[in-house]
């Protein structure tokens, strides 16, 4: 059989220190890629990588055995992305070779970059469709001037990709299809790692006693997709009517200074706390078993996998209207997206209904267990060997 690496391209930033290894904070640690490397010999991932002195605290190693990565220079925003876009399309068009099969996750800048090339030549590739930049650049998502002119660019930008992909996987069963659909080989697999041993035993027992309520949110403060700004505005107004409530955030961005000074304008000081990063695994999960109630208000979503992982710790979970969350949670536990008011109201109507919030937690344990890698690993290997078989095909005919 012929060796074949595959090239997948993807938005997420990683870190590389002197001795040549690649890091990762968050997602995208070794462990991810060997899903991989069931089908294919090798893996390179073509993303941004910043050189730092040190190992980040907190980080996993990205790159290893079988696994390596073609860095494209390091840029946050469109700004620094217009001023090395050459460079940036150079490098990510350097790392496919005609042998490679080729996925791309998007909607992505880079995979924006190497997409041309690849029509170009006839190359054929996949799409992960993991988001939708419809709902990325609307209104409240993201603060740019631009932003109007990148709604209505990205999104048929994503729909010329997935309908020119020789195959789509994307993270939700429906939502995504509808607005970016394939016209070949299309499956619905969410991209949430959750092993057995990450599912709670049990659905949680129904609280009786007055107590000071813990709610939990985990995103990225990067951009403002996941609303936390409208979920501090919601946390306020429940505080000012008597609600005695506490918030975590977990995740980090350029948004936080912005988000604490939020915070203390609206007295909440002694109310939020904000943890910064934590590792994937372990230190997540222990937030998320001290929590009552997980909130993700979101401008825009793929299927959040923050929100699979919530429900798989049996918590009772509010999310808004948008992408792939009406595949996980009922009408009656989201609310619309950027309206501080109904969610405050909700988060009222879940806190002082401890009969609902035990059904809730009851309901949501059985839907994480719909994500459990043992579902998902034979859907997703069997998109890999397709993908495999489109490229070998191509390259047969290309050679004659």
């Amino acid at each position: 059989m012929l060796i074949m690496d595959i090239v997948v391209t993807l938005e997420h930033r990683f870190d590389r220190t002197p001795d040549g290894a690649v890091w990762t904070q968050t997602a995208f640690a070794h462990q991810f890629w060997k899903r991989y490397l069931e089908v294919f010999d090798r893996v390179r991932v073509v993303a941004r990588v910043r050189e730092v002195p040190l190992i980040p605290v907190g980080s996993k190693r990205a790159d290893g055995e079988r696994v390596s990565f073609a860095a494209v220079p390091y840029y946050v925003g469109p700004w620094q992305y217009l001023q090395r876009s050459r460079q940036v399309k150079r490098a990510a068009q350097n790392a496919v070779g005609m042998n490679d099969a080729v996925i791309l996750r998007v909607g992505s800048t880079i995979a924006n970059c190497v997409q041309p090339l690849l029509d170009k030549t006839g190359h054929p590739y996949a799409v992960e469709v993991v988001a939708d930049p419809y709902d990325v650049f609307a209104s409240g998502s993201i603060k740019h001037p631009l932003r109007p002119l990148f709604r209505w660019f990205f999104p048929r930008q994503l729909q010329h990709q997935c309908a020119r992909a020789c195959a789509a996987a994307y993270v939700t069963k429906q939502a995504l299809q509808q607005r970016y659909p394939c016209a070949n080989y299309s499956v619905g697999i969410s991209d949430v790692e959750l092993p057995d041993w990450a599912i709670a035993s049990q659905p949680r027992p129904q609280i009786q006693e007055v107590r000071t309520w813990n709610l939990i949110f985990v995103g990225t403060l990067a951009q403002l997709y996941k609303a936390p700004d409208v979920l501090i505005d919601a946390v306020a107004i429940c505080v000012r009517e008597g609600l005695d409530i506490k918030l975590t955030l977990i995740g980090d961005g350029k948004h936080r200074t912005e988000l604490e000074a939020q915070v203390r304008a609206l007295g909440l000081g002694k109310r939020v706390s904000f943890l910064g990063v934590l590792p994937a695994g372990d230190a997540v999960r222990h937030q998320l078993d001290r929590a009552d109630l997980f909130i993700l208000p979101s401008h825009q979503e793929g299927l959040p996998r923050a929100m699979v992982e919530a429900m798989g710790r049996s918590l009772p979970v509010i999310g808004s209207t948008v992408g792939g969350i009406p595949e996980l949670l009922p009408p009656e536990d989201m609310v619309p997206p950027g309206d501080a008011t109904a969610l405050a109201r909700k988060i009222q109507e879940v806190l002082t209904n401890p009969e609902r919030m035990a059904l809730m937690s009851a309901r949501n344990l059985e839907k994480a267990k719909e994500y459990t890698d043992e579902i998902l690993h034979e859907k997703r290997i069997a998109f890999y060997q397709y993908v495999r078989e489109q490229t070998e095909l191509w390259l047969r005919q290309a050679r004659g």
